[in-house]
C-alpha cells in the first residue's frame, strides 16, 4: 500500500470515529425535544440488543416531549425501561403502545452533568482515534524498509491523530457552550 492510500484508509477510519462523536453529541439534550436524542438508545429486544429506532416510530408532538410508538406493544416496557436508564436523566410515561418522554427544563445542575457526558463520549472518541493511530503506526513498521521512510509515515499518522483529536475537541468546546448557554 502506497504511503498516501494508507494516510487516506486511515484518514477515513478517523472520520468515521469523529462522525460517530458528533451523532452522539448531538443526543445530548440542550432543552428541546429532538428524536436524535433517543434514536442511539440501546433496548433488550426479542432476546438481543436492538437500536429504538428498529422497534419503534419517534415523533415531536411538541417543543417539550418526545412521543415513542412502539409497533410490538409487549415491547413496550422494555423501550420505557431503556430510556429510563439511558443516561439521559429523562422519565418515560408509558401508555400501551404509546411512550411520552417530557423534556425537563435544562438547570445547572443537568448542565454540568450533560457537560460531563459530552467530555465521556470525547473521550471514547479519542481513544477510538488512538487505536487507529496504533494500527496505522504497525502498518508503517511493517511496510517500510528504510528507518527514513518508517519515521516519514510515523510522523504523517501522528501529525493526522493530531488534526482528528483537534477537531474532537473543537466540536466538545462547541457543544459545551451550547450546553451552558442555552
Amino acid at each position: 500500500m502506497t504511503d498516501q492510500a494508507r494516510i487516506k484508509a486511515l484518514a477515513r477510519r478517523m472520520e468515521k470515529a469523529l462522525d460517530v462523536f458528533k451523532q452522539e453529541l448531538a443526543g445530548l439534550r440542550v432543552g428541546r425535544a429532538s428524536a436524535a436524542l433517543v434514536e442511539p438508545i440501546m433496548v433488550e429486544a426479542y432476546g438481543q440488543r436492538m437500536a429504538l429506532v428498529q422497534l419503534a416510530t419517534i415523533s415531536v408532538p411538541a417543543p417539550r416531549l418526545i412521543a415513542i410508538q412502539v409497533w410490538d406493544q409487549s415491547q413496550a416496557p422494555a423501550v420505557e425501561k431503556a430510556v429510563r436508564e439511558s443516561q439521559l436523566g429523562l422519565n418515560p410515561q408509558r401508555d400501551g403502545a404509546l411512550v411520552r418522554v417530557p423534556i425537563p427544563e435544562l438547570n445547572e445542575e443537568r448542565r454540568a452533568e450533560l457537560i460531563k457526558i459530552a467530555h465521556q463520549y470525547a473521550e471514547q472518541a479519542r481513544i477510538a482515534v488512538r487505536h487507529i493511530r496504533r494500527d496505522g503506526m504497525e502498518q508503517v513498521k511493517k511496510e517500510e524498509s528504510s528507518e527514513d521512510a518508517r519515521k516519514e509515515g510515523e510522523i504523517e499518522v501522528q501529525n493526522l491523530t493530531n488534526d482528528m483529536i483537534g477537531a474532537i475537541d473543537a466540536s466538545l468546546r462547541t457543544r459545551e457552550e451550547e450546553i451552558s448557554h442555552v
